[in-house]
């Protein structure tokens, strides 16, 4: 019994020593609306959020998997949607002379890609390729923490450290060295609503905004989680009285 109880204390210290190691630098973890079993999409928040994406991250960063249509489901109306889209255009065609065309964005057409290959990407951003944007909280590990984190984690690099060129300090990168420039700042972007514009709080609505992109159907799922949950917890309680109906004269 002596051995059994030493050797369960030796597990109980070991994995404890381990959960202080893992947790040791871990990724600080941001309070988020859409967090929980109830957790929920803040509209306005998301709003925000593509705002600072259409400002911000753009130029740069394509989301391939979106269509203009989507913004619909986000609180905007088919009249904003449709003026969203009009501002890209897109190739189109052959027209019935069999040449392609240019014509202004439908909200049934995909977000219109920055570049026009991966090939320009490279050669706009020092031979980095910016990421699709569309799934990069699923992406990553520790998905929108990382992002906020990678946000607010410009700093002035250590003297030890040298940063190569064209490369910037981030200390939540790989390697601390990241090719894109801080992309956030306080009042970057203006709020039409009067939300404090300061970096963090862009952030924050930005990487609501991505989390959104990558699962649109996040509440609907939480939704019918909760249903099923509430069933079978019916279901069982039923089950339980019936069973102690028909077995109640068994001893």
């Amino acid at each position: 019994m002596t051995k059994i109880l030493i050797l369960i204390l030796t597990l109980i210290f070991t994995f404890n020593v381990h959960a202080a190691e893992s947790n040791k630098g871990s990724m600080p973890k941001h309070e988020w609306s859409f967090n929980g079993i109830t957790g929920t999409f803040d509209r306005a928040a998301l709003q925000r959020g593509f705002k600072v994406y259409r400002e911000v991250c753009a130029g740069c960063h394509s989301m391939k998997l979106l269509y203009y249509r989507d913004l619909l489901d986000i609180g905007f109306s088919e009249a904003q949607v449709k003026a969203i889209a009009a501002e890209h255009d897109v190739l189109d065609g052959p027209n019935d002379e069999g040449e392609m065309f240019e014509r202004p964005a439908r909200p049934a057409d995909r977000f219109v890609n920055p570049y026009l290959n991966d090939n320009e990407a490279r050669a706009n951003n020092n031979g980095a390729y910016p990421p699709d944007l569309s799934v990069i909280t699923k992406a990553r590990r520790y998905g929108e923490d990382y992002i906020y984190n990678l946000l607010m984690g410009y700093e002035e690099a250590p003297e030890e450290l040298e940063v190569g060129d064209g490369m910037y300090y981030n200390k939540w990168m790989d390697g601390n060295q990241i090719a894109m420039p801080a992309p956030i700042y306080d009042g970057s972007v203006d709020y039409d609503d009067g939300t404090d514009n300061n970096a963090a709080q862009l952030s924050e609505d930005v990487v609501t905004f991505l989390k959104w992109s990558a699962e649109p159907e996040l509440e609907v799922r939480k939704n019918l989680g909760i249903k099923v949950i509430l069933f079978f917890l019916v279901l069982g309680t039923i089950v339980y009285l019936a069973k102690n109906r028909l077995w109640r004269e068994v001893h």
